[in-house]
Formats: C-alpha cells, sequence, structure tokens
C-alpha cells in the first residue's frame, strides 16, 4: 500500500478488496501462477497444431476423394471371370450397408459414434495414460471416425504425433461430413484381410454374396475383423475368428440392438464361410493377355485401381471346356505312356510334410480338378494323401492303369503325387484317381470367325507352375500344319484340286549334300490328286509344289495370313520345319472359313470406366489376304482332311469341318488346327524340353482329340450352319474390312531369273502315267491338268534337319 495515497482511494479500495489478509495474498499469486500456465499450454498447444498441422492433407481433398477399386474382366454373357486390384474393394453406397452391420461396427469399434464429435474424449485419455505407462503403446480409443483418417492419410506408426495429428483430422472430418458419409467412406476403405478393402468385398470374398444380403452372424463376423484382419481371419484362425464374432455378438446384446435369443442363435451358428476361389483362376492365361494389353493402352495404375469394366471376349462357358479339354487330353497321353515315376519328393529334399504348400491348394477342390497332393501315408491298398486342408485316399483301382499292384510298392512318403478329383466320401474325404504329371505340356486357342474374338485360351497344364503362355508365347515347329499355305500358292498359280502331282522318290541338291525327303509312312503312292495329296498329308507333293512356286513366295503367302515369325527361306520349311505360335495358326486358320478375310484375334470388346463412360477402343486389324475363290478351293482340301485324311476321326462329329494335322520330326510337336463354320481353334502337345512325345504320337492322335473335346461344346448349339458354297455369295463378317486394307496380294507372275525363287530356268514336266495309278487316291472327272514340277531345283539349305510330318 503506497502511504502518501489519498485516503478517498484508500477507503474506495478497502470497500471493494476487503480488509488485507494473507491468505488474499496467496490467492492472488495463486492465480497469476495458474493462469501463466494455462497460457502456456495453451500456447504449446497451439504450437503442436500449427506443427502437426502444417503437412496434414486439406480435408477438401476428401470431397473428391476415389479409393483404389478393382478393375473387373466380365465374358461375352457379362459375367465376372477375373479381376486386377492393387486393394481389392468395391464402392458401394451407404444405402447398400445393412442396419445389422452398421449396428455390429458401431457397438463393437465406437459406441458413441452417432454423438461424439469425431473423438471420444474419455476412451482418449484412457488411452493416452496405458500409451504413458505401457512401452508397447498400444494406442486403443481410436473413433471410426478416427480409424477413417488414419487409414485415408496416415501411416499406422505408434507415435504421439501420429495419434495428435489423428485428432486434428477427425475434427475436421466431423466438421465437413455428415455421419452417413462418414460410416459411407470407413466401410468402403477398412482392410478386412486377404487382400479385401471394404465390407462389400469382404462379404464377396468370405460369404459370396453381396453386403445387403448379410445375416447377422455374417455381420458380426466381418465387423470384428478391423481389430485384426489377420491375427482374426476366420480362413487361418476360425477359433479367434469365432470368438471375437461372439464378443461383436454380446456388445450388440449389452446395447440392447438384438435381443438375447438373437445373440444364442447367432453364436451356435458356424462361421458358413463360402470363399470365393481365387481371382483369375478360370482363364489365367486369357487373363494375363488382358493385362498386357490394358497396361500397355492404359497403364498400371489405371488399370489396377480406377475400378474399370473389361467387357472381354472370352466365353466363360467354353473356356471350362477348354480347361477340361486340355487336361484330359494331356492325361489321357500320360497313360498311354504308363508310369514313369518321375515324383519329386519333400521328405528327401528335407522339407516338413505338415508345413508344406503347393501353389495348386489355392484352387477349390472340385470334381474333375487335377491337382498336385503329397502322399502322407502309404500302405499296400491304400494311399493317403494331403491337398493342404483336404484329404484324398486311392485305393488299387485308382492306380490301377501304372500295372503296380501294391501302394507301398511305387508310391512312398513326401511323393508329390498328382490326382484327378471325383467325387467327396461320406467320411469328407475325397476320392480321386492317380495321374501323372511327367512335364507333358497342352495349349488350345479358339476365337469366333466372324469377329476375330478369342472365345477360350489355355496356355499349359498349370498356371500356378507355370505361367508361360504356350498358346501365344511358344514358337514350336508346326510340322504338316504349314501345308496350307503351300497349297494356297498353288491355288492362286491356278491350281485345282483335281490336278494330278506324283508322290515319289525325289531329291533336291543343297550347298551341304542332296536332300532325299520321305513321306511321313515312307512309302509313295504315285499319281495323285492334289486333293487327296492334301487330305493324306503326303510330304513329297507339298515339297515339289513349294519348289515349283518357289519357298519365298509360300513364306510370303503365310506372312499374309498373318503369321509374324521369322521363317528362314528353305525349302523344308515347307512341310513344317518353321517355328511358329499356336496364336498365328489360329488366326491365320480362320482366314479360310472367312472367305479370304483375316481379322487379328483380340481379347476385348470395350473398356468402360467407374462411371460408365467407354475408354478409347482400337478397332481389330482386318484385311482381305486371299480372294473368295482362293479360300472356297482351300475349303475343300481342308474339309477333305476330315472327311478321308488324316483327321477322320473328327468326322463322327457329323458337322461341317475342316482343318489340317501336323506332326513334326521326332514326334516333339503334335497339332491339329481346325475349324467349323463359326469357330477356328487350335490344340499343340508337347515337351517344353523338346522331348519326344513317344512312337506315333501323331497330330492326329495326341492334338485331335483335345480339339473335339472342345469342339463338341463350340458347335452343340449350331446344328444347321453350313461352309458357303462355290456360287454363294460372300461371307458376312461382324467387323469392317479396312479399304486400305482390302486388296488381295495377286500371285505375281514368276520370272525365271528371280534369286528368291527355287524354280529353276526351265520346269519340264514329269512322266505322269496316262491312266490312273492303283494307288488310293481318288481322281475327278475333269483331273486332266498336271502340275509341272522340276526334275530338280536349285540348291536349298535347310536350317533344320527335314521333318517326316503328316
Amino acid at each position: 500500500m503506497v502511504e502518501d495515497e489519498p485516503k478517498w482511494q484508500r477507503l474506495v479500495r478497502r470497500i471493494i478488496e476487503g480488509p488485507e489478509y494473507p491468505s488474499r495474498r496467496i490467492a492472488r499469486k495463486f492465480t497469476f501462477y495458474s493462469l501463466l500456465v494455462l497460457s502456456a499450454v495453451f500456447g504449446a498447444m497451439c504450437g503442436l497444431m500449427l506443427v502437426y498441422s502444417i503437412d496434414l492433407p486439406q480435408i477438401d481433398d476428401l470431397t473428391r476423394y476415389r479409393p483404389n477399386t478393382t478393375t473387373e474382366l466380365l465374358d461375352v454373357h457379362g459375367r465376372v471371370f477375373g479381376s486386377f486390384a492393387l486393394e481389392r474393394r468395391v464402392v458401394v453406397p451407404y444405402s447398400d450397408f445393412p442396419p445389422v452391420l452398421k449396428q455390429a461396427i458401431v457397438s463393437i469399434e465406437d459406441k458413441s459414434f452417432d454423438s461424439n464429435w469425431g473423438v471420444n474424449l474419455f476412451r482418449a485419455i484412457g488411452a493416452a495414460y496405458r500409451d504413458l505407462h505401457d512401452k508397447a503403446r498400444t494406442q486403443g480409443s481410436s473413433t471410426i471416425t478416427m480409424q477413417l483418417a488414419r487409414n485415408l492419410f496416415l501411416s499406422n506408426e505408434k507415435t504421439f504425433g501420429r495419434k495428435f495429428q489423428e485428432v486434428i483430422l477427425s475434427m475436421q472430418i466431423e466438421r465437413r461430413f455428415t455421419k452417413d458419409q462418414i460410416f459411407e467412406l470407413y466401410a468402403n476403405q477398412i482392410y478386412l484381410g486377404r487382400g479385401t478393402y471394404g465390407f462389400e468385398a469382404g462379404a464377396e470374398y468370405y460369404f459370396s454374396k453381396h453386403v445387403k444380403d448379410l445375416t447377422l452372424p455374417e455381420a458380426a463376423l466381418l465387423a470384428g475383423l478391423p481389430k485384426g484382419p489377420e491375427y482374426y481371419s476366420p480362413v487361418r484362425h476360425p477359433d479367434r475368428a469365432l470368438k471375437r464374432r461372439n464378443l461383436v455378438l454380446n456388445e450388440m446384446m449389452q446395447d440392447r440392438k438384438i435381443t438375447r435369443a438373437q445373440a444364442d442363435a447367432a453364436k451356435g451358428a458356424p462361421l458358413g464361410l463360402h470363399i470365393v476361389p481365387p481371382a483369375n483362376s478360370e482363364a489365367p492365361y486369357f487373363v494375363e493377355e488382358v493385362r498386357r494389353q490394358l497396361e500397355k493402352q492404359y497403364g498400371v495404375e489405371e488399370v489396377h485401381g480406377a475400378g474399370l469394366k473389361v467387357y472381354t471376349t472370352l466365353d466363360l462357358d467354353l473356356q471350362r471346356v477348354a480347361n477340361k479339354a486340355v487336361l484330359d487330353g494331356a492325361a489321357a497321353y500320360e497313360r498311354r505312356h504308363g508310369w514313369k515315376a518321375r515324383l519329386q519328393n519333400i521328405v528327401l529334399a528335407g522339407q516338413d510334410v505338415d508345413s508344406y504348400t503347393h501353389p495348386d491348394w489355392v484352387q477349390p477342390v472340385v470334381p474333375g480338378a487335377y491337382v498336385h497332393g503329397v502322399v502322407t501315408a502309404v500302405e499296400a491298398k491304400k494311399v493317403s494323401v494331403t491337398l493342404g486342408s483336404q484329404q484324398v485316399v486311392l485305393s488299387p483301382d485308382d492306380w490301377k492303369w501304372t500295372q503296380n499292384t501294391d501302394g507301398d510298392s511305387f508310391l512312398r512318403n513326401g511323393d508329390v503325387v498328382y490326382v484327378k478329383i471325383r467325387e467327396k466320401a461320406v467320411d469328407g474325404t475325397w476320392k480321386a484317381s492317380l495321374e501323372q504329371d511327367s512335364g507333358a505340356q497342352a495349349s488350345l486357342m479358339a476365337v469366333d470367325n466372324a469377329s476375330g474374338e478369342v472365345l477360350a485360351m489355355v496356355g499349359g497344364r498349370d498356371f500356378a507352375l507355370s505361367q508361360f503362355n504356350r498358346a501365344t508365347q511358344a514358337q514350336r515347329q508346326v510340322g504338316s500344319s504349314f501345308k496350307p499355305y503351300v497349297y494356297t500358292t498353288a491355288v492362286e498359280d491356278g491350281a485345282k484340286p483335281s490336278d494330278i502331282i506324283v508322290d515319289g522318290p525325289t531329291t533336291f541338291p543343297t550347298p551341304n549334300g542332296p536332300y532325299t525327303p520321305h513321306n511321313y509312312e515312307g512309302d509313295y503312292r504315285g499319281a495323285m490328286t492334289l486333293l487327296y495329296a492334301f487330305a493324306d498329308s503326303r510330304n513329297i507333293p507339298a515339297l515339289k509344289l513349294a519348289a515349283h512356286e518357289g519357298i519365298r513366295k509360300v513364306i510370303d503367302t503365310a506372312h499374309r495370313f498373318g503369321i509374324t515369325s521369322n521363317i528362314p527361306p528353305f525349302l523344308p520349311v515347307a512341310i513344317g520345319s518353321a517355328d511358329i505360335t499356336l496364336y498365328e495358326q489360329v488366326g491365320a486358320y480362320s482366314v479360310f472359313p472367312n472367305d479370304g478375310i483375316r481379322i487379328e484375334p483380340h481379347y476385348i470388346r470395350k473398356v468402360a470406366q467407374a462411371d460408365g463412360l467407354p475408354l478409347d477402343e482400337t478397332p481389330p486389324d482386318v484385311r482381305e489376304v486371299i480372294s473368295v475363290d482362293t479360300a472356297r478351293t482351300m475349303m475343300e482340301l481342308l474339309q477333305a482332311v476330315v472327311r478321308m485324311g488324316t483327321a477322320a476321326r473328327a468326322s463322327e462329329l457329323k458337322h461341317p469341318l475342316g482343318g489340317k494335322t501336323g506332326t513334326t520330326n521326332d514326334y516333339t510337336d503334335a497339332w491339329f488346327i481346325g475349324f467349323s463354320p463359326s469357330v477356328t481353334c487350335g490344340t499343340w502337345i508337347g515337351y517344353d524340353d523338346r522331348e519326344s512325345l513317344g512312337e506315333k504320337e501323331t497330330g492326329a492322335r495326341a492334338a485331335l482329340p483335345i480339339w473335339m473335346d472342345f469342339m463338341r461344346a463350340a458347335i452343340a448349339n449350331k446344328p444347321d450352319e453350313t461352309f458357303p458354297t462355290a456360287n454363294a455369295p460372300k461371307k458376312q463378317l461382324d467387323v469392317p474390312v479396312s479399304k486400305a486394307a482390302a486388296q488381295v496380294a495377286k500371285p505375281e507372275s514368276k520370272d525365271d531369273d528371280d534369286d528368291d525363287s527355287n524354280a529353276p530356268d526351265t520346269a519340264p514336266k514329269p512322266a505322269v502315267p496316262s491312266t490312273t495309278p492303283k494307288a488310293t487316291a481318288p481322281v475327278t472327272p475333269d483331273a486332266k491338268k498336271t502340275i509341272p514340277l522340276p526334275a530338280a531345283t536349285k540348291p536349298v539349305s535347310p536350317s533344320k534337319p527335314a521333318s517326316d510330318t503328316n
């Protein structure tokens, strides 16, 4: 108190403040320091908010947020058969989430969700206390909004700074969005394990149904997964998942969302999983071709995260037939050649049977499936095989074809065997037959003639073991399936099916010495029509035609048909020493039933964005490569192969068909490429290392049965289709022919001095019998022309040994 203070001021102060006591001075000091501390805390909080909010995203970005969604592949009937995704997610609106799911999520994750402002203060304080005293920093207390903020914008790093940012973002989200919008974002974003994000994708994966159709126990199971998708995984840890689901049900009952009776009934229900088959499992080779094309056109991020709808050319029904045909055909080949005992043994390799997993085991076990398994117990009359979680029991009838009487005489614990699933037994085990996987591979490809759309594709026996596509990537010797290009060249030069050619011994000089080819059968049948020579796949006539026309001209014809593989200009190419892919051969053969039009085989009809707007499309290459007359003349030859030639077995289908077999030297490759009026299909079988398939494994024996199994289904609903007759109007296709490309390559006039021709300067006519030979070759009444052929050709150097093909 100031001594010289006027009396009236002292009087006023005493009235206002009262008497001066020591406790009052203490109270004033305490108040002052308290305000000082609070100011410091407030300043620190403001500083922290400034520091941690600098790098936070603008919350307005959330209004434009588009999560990564799954790109779906649809077949020609609109059925989904494959997908691409960085995160497997299907975004659905709030209205699609059933009340039972929302109630389950709120009960277990955030009971005050509808009333809090993004942060549950009491839970946050409790979690902070635990974090201060727990080195593990459990960091519970997250509300639904906080989980959303963390999943959208932050990492899972367990620090106080990250938690603080989470709180700030949560409050901003609550200010900007309604509770329904927040729940929709959360329910579409949260991770539920097994690569699935969002409850729609989770419902589809775990229960094969849409989220709106979930039952109470199913909704409770999914609601319990966000806390620990892998720890509570119903696939890997069903016991933990069951306990977690029942906890959710208890919480719902305590919150009076369900009654005790409902909770008890739901607790008594099994998990009820109905796991969807792995993505892309039915047509994996086709899917890979689509992926490569899409990534090339639109980029990886767009393809795997933009939720595109890809309308493909695949017919899923025919694809399933193709899968079965290839596997059954390869299995039939394996059985013909007996048990080879080429089995991997994981025990001898130092692996544990209980922990071993095979790539095949991610596929569902269904009747008709071919699966690798591990032998776990061997007795004389019983062999037990595990397929992961499934068990198979084999009896003597299941391995009878191996000619082994007792199971323990040729199988051991740890052997990796190949089985075909037949049916499920009463005790839950599977019945199966023992098969063999010695390494033989097979492939198939089919296209729609009128559109060039690839209907089915199989690139090997087991995509899980080998992703190499033998339909599009494997260049293999084509054998006699190359001969149509030889005969097409001759037909363009005026040859007719009724023309006579001599099938007899001949020698062609080469720089490496004389080249003396042989027929597959090793015999000669003298003069015959071109029709018969082609149908019976005689090598000598094909070589003579190629020599007469010039092998380079034949190769040019093949290139016009769409063969892009490099073909060396050597005469043995005429009988199939060239390496070509199945994709090229199928596309080329479709020219014949298409009246000379080639349509580039393609996989995609159209691509639409997530909002339904189409993306730019690249039309298939369409061009006329031979005339209608040439195509229909060749059709006579190709149909004769099925009617009376090397593929006569296919005539049992009783349908208009044409095609050509192909077998290479030493039986390393077997082919059949053929067609109906509507579908062209090609099949191939062989070993990747070019090991011989075995004696007499020709295209007709090894590849044709696979083709027939597929074509039987492809023509099933087309009983009345026919090939166009000679004077019928030109076939109408489903795609326009480019005017720039619609120029048929005309046969070039022969230039005797052209070094590209294998024909000599003079072409003397070979001696031809004046009467029809006694061979079985039919000669039509107008068969008056004899093909002028050289007695010898200019030197030709085969790039590979000549193949005695058929």
